[in-house]
């Protein structure tokens, strides 16, 4: 999907889900994303344009309920935003080429970062190394 589509055109290709998480700044319940559990080789993308985002290597189960990264693809892959909503202190990230929200991002991950990309599936495509293959979140 290209990243200068209109809300129209989104709200046609996304579902209600991705939709409300890449353009609200929403969130899908924990535990329920489908790439939670991934464990194939590949790369992440943002659904919205397909830039990409997360290397499977650097993902891991933080327990948080999201899938979790400890590192992006690279430095502009991700834009971080203060984020003050819900009472709290936050890290938003978004994609670096089209903006859509993704999750946030928190200081309490593995080294060698010792960050936690707490990501929502809805935010994401996933293309599989070894087949090509790929699928939405």
């Amino acid at each position: 999907m290209a990243h200068n589509s209109s809300e129209d055109d989104l709200k046609k290709t996304l579902t209600e889900m991705q939709f409300y998480v890449t353009q609200n700044h929403g969130t899908e319940p924990p535990f329920t994303g489908r790439f939670l559990h991934n464990k194939r080789d590949g790369v992440y993308h943002c659904l919205v344009c397909d830039a990409a985002l997360f290397n499977s290597q650097t993902k891991y189960d933080s327990g948080c309920g999201w899938p979790s990264f400890f590192e992006p693809v690279s430095e502009d892959a991700i834009r971080y935003i203060n984020d003050y909503s819900h009472g709290m202190q936050r890290v938003e990230i978004r994609c670096g080429k089209c903006d859509a929200h993704l999750g946030h991002v928190f200081p309490d991950g593995p080294q060698p970062t010792g960050e936690r990309y707490c990501v929502n599936s809805a935010s994401l495509s996933f293309t599989d190394d070894e087949s090509g293959d790929r699928s939405e979140g």
